[in-house]
Parts: C-alpha cells; sequence; structure tokens
C-alpha cells in the first residue's frame, strides 16, 4: 500500500535516518517504534506527504487513502459533536448527490434503448453499488457507535464542540478519521487523551476493523495489543522486526548482544592491526605487511550498536520530613459546575499508600485534584494531614514553560541552595547532558519537555507525590525508570493516569470515578478491569443489584474512606408486622422489575454486537434488513436504559 525506497532525512549535520526501505502491506498493525527524537512523528508526516525526505521516494497507489492522526492539531468550534464527526462523510455526501443527479437525468430521458441511455444506466448502477458499499445508509449508527466508544454520550452528540476541552476535541478528530476508513491509517500518541476503556475499545477497533495501521504510542500495553510488526528507528537506521513489541523487544535484546559481541571483536582486530603497523613502521622488511595492514584498516566499516537508553532517567527522590498517618481525608466531598462532577466522595488515603485515580475523561479525577491542592473551591470537608508537603505533576506542566528559556536556564531559575552545584549532574540523568543542555524550550519535543517539568519537581523534597498524567509523552524507557522510583519512593503517591502498563505493580488501590461517585477498588489495575468484566451492564456503573452485595462491607469501606451504599434495615421496632410485609412485597416487586429490564438490556447490548460484527462483513454492507434492526434495537436500548435508571431509583427509594 505504501512503498518507501532509500529514504534520508536531515535537519542536521547527522541525518535522522538514512537508506531506509519498508513497505506497508495491507494488515499490517506497525509499532514505529525509538527514542524520543528519533524521528518518529517525521516519518508518519513523511508517509502522508506532509513533509518532504532530503532524498529518497515514498510510493502510494493513486487509489490509496491515508488518514493521519497528528499530536497537535487545529480544531474548530463552529459545529456540534454530530455535525463535526459526519464531516468525515463528505466523500459520501458528494456521490450521493452524484447518484440522484444520475437518477434525475435517468427519469427525464425517454430514449430508452439508445446506447447513451444504456451508458447513463451502467454509470448509475456503479455508482450507486458504490455509495452503498461505503455503508452510506448504516453511516449515523457507524457514527454514534465510533463516539460511544471514545467515550461520548448520546446527549454529547448534540452539544457545541467549544464546550469540550482539547482532549475531547482530539477524539472527534480521531472518530473522524476511523470513520474514513482509510486504507492507511496513521496515529500519533492517539491514546495520550484517551481513558482505559476508550483505549480498550480503540485496541479492538485496530485489531479487527482497520486495513493497515502505522501507530507511534509510549503505551507499552497497547502496542503490544494492536501490533503484528514492529520498526525501530535507531542508530540513523530502520530496523524492520516481522513481530509484535513484545516480541521485538526479545529479538532486540538479542541483537544487541550480536552487535556487543561484533563490535568487540572488530576493535580487538583494529588494535592488533594498529599495534602491528606501529611496532614495523620503520623497519624495511616489514614494509610490504605494514602497508597491507593499512590498506585493510582503512577498508573496515566501523560497526554500530544499537542505541540504549542507559542514560535514560535515574530518579531519586530526595529525602523528607515524615507527613502523618493519613495524608488526605475526604468526607462529603461535592463540586458542581453547571453540573454535579461528583458528591459525597468519602475517601482517606494512608501514608504510603500508591493509589490510582481512573475513569473516563471528565468524571472528576482532575478536579479532585485540584480541590485537594486547594486550587478550586468546594463543597464538603477535605483534610490534607500534618506536616504533608506534595510535588505536584499537572497535565498541562510542559506547556507551562517558558519556551524563550534553555533548559539549563529552566531549572537554574528554580533551583535553590546546593542544588545549583548538581544543575549539569540532574540535567545529564535526564538525558540533557552536554549541548542538549544548551537547547532551548521552544525546540523540545513533547517528551524532552515532559521530562525538563518533571526534574522541576524533583528539586525539593516532598514526602506526597500527585501526578496527574505524567506518562504522556513520555517513551517507554524513561516510563520505566519513573515508574521503578515511584515504587521506591517512600512516600505518598496519587496517580492519574490510563496507562495500565505503568499502573501495574505500582498501585495498590484503585479510586474509580464515573456517575457523580468514587468508588474503592482494593487491588491493582488489572483486578480492577477484570472486575469491570464481570458485569454485562459495566457502561451503566454500579448497579442496584451489586450495591446490595457489596452492603456487608459497606461499613468497613466506610471507615477506609468509601462512599459505597449500604441498605437500611427493612424492618424496625416501631415498624409493624402489616407494615414490614408490604415493605417487602413492594421490595421484591421492584427487584423483579429491575432484574427483568437488566435481562432485557443485557439481551439488546448481545444482538447489537452481533450486528456490528455482521455490518463489518462487505457482503453485508447494504443488507437493509440488518441496518433497520440495529436502528430499532438502538432505540429500544435508549428507552429500556432510561426506564431501568426509573425502576432503580424506585428501588433506592425502597431500599434507602
Amino acid at each position: 500500500m505504501i512503498s518507501v525506497e532509500g529514504l534520508r532525512v536531515e535537519f542536521s549535520v547527522k541525518p535522522l535516518f538514512a537508506n531506509a526501505s519498508f513497505v506497508v502491506n495491507d494488515k499490517d498493525r506497525i509499532a514505529l517504534v525509538g527514542k524520543n527524537g528519533a524521528g518518529k512523528s517525521t516519518l508518519l508526516k513523511i508517509l502522508c506527504g506532509l513533509q518532504k525526505p532530503t532524498s529518497g521516494t515514498v510510493s502510494v497507489p493513486q487509489d490509496t487513502t491515508i488518514g493521519y492522526l497528528p499530536q497537535v492539531m487545529n480544531l474548530q468550534d463552529d459545529t456540534t459533536v454530530r455535525q463535526e464527526a459526519q464531516k468525515a462523510f463528505a466523500n459520501i455526501t458528494d456521490l450521493k448527490a452524484h447518484v440522484e443527479q444520475l437518477e434525475r437525468q435517468m427519469n427525464e430521458r425517454t430514449d430508452y434503448e439508445s446506447e447513451d441511455y444504456m451508458a447513463l444506466v451502467e454509470r448509475y448502477t456503479t455508482e450507486h453499488e458504490r455509495y452503498m458499499m461505503m455503508g452510506a445508509e448504516s453511516r449515523e449508527a457507524e457514527l454514534e457507535r465510533t463516539l460511544a466508544g471514545l467515550g461520548f454520550t448520546r446527549d454529547d452528540l448534540e452539544r457545541p464542540t467549544k464546550e469540550f476541552s482539547g482532549g475531547w476535541r482530539m477524539r472527534i478528530e480521531l472518530a473522524k478519521i476511523l470513520l474514513q476508513k482509510p486504507d492507511v491509517l496513521l496515529l500519533d500518541e492517539p491514546t495520550n487523551h484517551l481513558d482505559i476503556e476508550s483505549i480498550q475499545w480503540l485496541e479492538q477497533f485496530l485489531s479487527q476493523s482497520a486495513k493497515a495501521v502505522v501507530l507511534v504510542s509510549h503505551d507499552r500495553a497497547f502496542i503490544n495489543n494492536v501490533s503484528n510488526r514492529t520498526l525501530e528507528i535507531s542508530c540513523g537506521q530502520i530496523i524492520d522486526y516481522k513481530v509484535k513489541y513484545d516480541e521485538y523487544v526479545v529479538l532486540r535484546k538479542e541483537r544487541r548482544e550480536q552487535q556487543l559481541r561484533a563490535y568487540e571483536n572488530q576493535q580487538k582486530e583494529v588494535a592488533e592491526m594498529k599495534d602491528f603497523i606501529e611496532r614495523f613502521r620503520y623497519k624495511a622488511t616489514k614494509a610490504v605487511q605494514v602497508q597491507q595492514k593499512v590498506k585493510q584498516l582503512e577498508k573496515i566499516v566501523p560497526i554500530e550498536v544499537d542505541e540504549v537508553d542507559n542514560s535514560a532517567m535515574h530518579l531519586k527522590f530526595p529525602p523528607c520530613l515524615r507527613s502523618g498517618d493519613y495524608p488526605v481525608i475526604c468526607e462529603d466531598v461535592r463540586k458542581e459546575y453547571a453540573h454535579v462532577v461528583f458528591d459525597h466522595v468519602n475517601l482517606t488515603i494512608k501514608r504510603g499508600e500508591k493509589v490510582a485515580f481512573v475513569g473516563k475523561n471528565g468524571e472528576g479525577k482532575s478536579t479532585l485534584v485540584k480541590c485537594i491542592m486547594n486550587e478550586i473551591p468546594f463543597e464538603g470537608h477535605l483534610k490534607v494531614g500534618h506536616n504533608v508537603q506534595i510535588g505536584y505533576f499537572a497535565q498541562n506542566q510542559a506547556q507551562l514553560l517558558d519556551e524563550s528559556l534553555t533548559v539549563f536556564q529552566t531549572i537554574d531559575n528554580v533551583a535553590k541552595g546546593e542544588v545549583r552545584l548538581k544543575i549539569n549532574d540532574i540535567l545529564g540523568a535526564f538525558m540533557f547532558g552536554g549541548e542538549e543542555s544548551d537547547k532551548k524550550v521552544k525546540v523540545l519535543s513533547g517528551g524532552e519537555r515532559s521530562r525538563l517539568a518533571m526534574i522541576r519537581l524533583l528539586l525539593e523534597p516532598v514526602n506526597m507525590l500527585i501526578l496527574d498524567e505524567p506518562t504522556n509523552h513520555l517513551d517507554m524507557a524513561s516510563k520505566d525508570v519513573l515508574k521503578e522510583a515511584i515504587k521506591a519512593f517512600d512516600g505518598t503517591a496519587i496517580i492519574v493516569s490510563h496507562d495500565r502498563e505503568f499502573l501495574d505493580g505500582l498501585v495498590t488501590k484503585v479510586y474509580e470515578f464515573g456517575g457523580g461517585k468514587v468508588r474503592e477498588h482494593l487491588g491493582g489495575i488489572y483486578d480492577f478491569l477484570q472486575s469491570k468484566k464481570i458485569s454485562e451492564l459495566d457502561e451503566l456503573g454500579l448497579t442496584v443489584r451489586q450495591a446490595r452485595t457489596e452492603s456487608p462491607q459497606a461499613s468497613d469501606n466506610k471507615s477506609a474512606g468509601v462512599g459505597i451504599i449500604t441498605a437500611k434495615p427493612s424492618a424496625t421496632k416501631n415498624t409493624s408486622y402489616v407494615e414490614h410485609k408490604e415493605q417487602q412485597k413492594q421490595l421484591r416487586k421492584a427487584e423483579k422489575a429491575v432484574e427483568q429490564s437488566e435481562r432485557k438490556i443485557s439481551d439488546m447490548e448481545r444482538r447489537l454486537k452481533e450486528l456490528d460484527e455482521l455490518l463489518m462483513k462487505p457482503e453485508n454492507a447494504s443488507n437493509m434488513e440488518f441496518v433497520t434492526e440495529y436502528t430499532s434495537t438502538k432505540k429500544a436500548l435508549d428507552e429500556e436504559v432510561e426506564r431501568w435508571e426509573r425502576l432503580s431509583e424506585e428501588l433506592e427509594q425502597l431500599l434507602f
């Protein structure tokens, strides 16, 4: 689909890569890897034609379509979410107008037997079939499915895009690209603005529905689940591994060991030649042999060893005073803007705990962090414990850097005391050694800016870390070192992240944000994800039935700071037997209604999933029976969900 021959890219004396040749084939799922600044984003821009290489060719067949998602885009704010997403179907709209025009011409003419009319009919048939093959009749249903998979609710579709943050608008752009169904998808850090559930949906989409994919991502779990091939940019070369990312890591290690052995043997051979030349340079009887050795030495091509970021961050958080036993206590914390973000948040974080805040974007993770930092007002009681010193890394920390300063000046301006004497050592540990420290901030990549912002965090001792999406734009080696540093940190850590691989083995407790509530899950991130898959109604949040199942532990969870619903006793000392019996009757009736509704929802969701799979097949693209059933089932599901919510509220009134 895309053929690359002899590609060379130069920005300075040393090229980013040279003599690169590879082919992107149908069904390839290519992970493009390499250290920050290696040229991954540059290569994507070259593949989609936005940038020209210094030399070499990129051949793309004329009928091949390419969809490109960059890290940063210029976004528009003059439409609703639905209208903006519908722009993905501009070519279908144009084709529809053309088909309708041909149809009008056929109706207006009467020369049915003429060759010209038969040619018109053939043209109409071809264009109409093409229109149907593009899934034109099911595009609205597909639009809603895609936006829902990326985290948008039905109500969001009619909201203006200007009401959404930059991250959510990037999701709209991603949805537009996916809906266009290009032959090749080029995705540059597509998971940066997605939550865990949306990442899992995107994984499934790319694995099952996309044609060819080339992606850059620092989310190890994501690229490993999607990829079947890995292209690495290293030492100015592009090395092609025909395996998924995890297998590439093993092969790369073996390759580097072979290179090291060959390099050591070559260095030994070179040293022996030089020694021979020096020893016999002025001996006439050895002149011929010396000249032979000189010629051999000139012909030797130095063996290069793949770059490994052994110089990557060596983080060590400086010692700090011991904090109180409970650094953060929330009691009935509530925050609302135009709507309630969260309510009745009760949680207690103990000293030394490493916890994760997870949930869909916009559910309040960063908002609660800002409440803890006392950056915004809130209702309820939130106490930051005795002697707590917080180190805070915000999502936009890298963007807050002064672009007019150099790397060294950025750190020099905030360093105090003895730390000023160690600035070069610190910068070197963060891969800003030598001339790198003289770079202006404005020329740094996203990953380099994030590393620089992280240095600022390390300049003062803290006993509590609050990290809001700390891994965005960090490369894998940097994330590994940061993860190990946090694990070794003897203070408390709150980590807001969608990166499963980063959180795995790091946190022992997960707080889930959703539906205006904050719920506690004991265990690691994969324990949490596994528990979410148990319920078929995970999109609806915690069901009342689940709440009742968990209610015996509610008193324990309350003391641990979790606001989990508990059912009140159905009968008290002041309740007569008749009243108690009537209560039980109403309760059983309400429970039965909720359970029946849940079963209906499960059945409809299962059928929608089956129809999804059927409609993905080309032979069913124009099957109006499936399209009609999907539309009617989706409408019935929405109505049943509303009914379930109403029944659940009635049941809650009886329970509580």
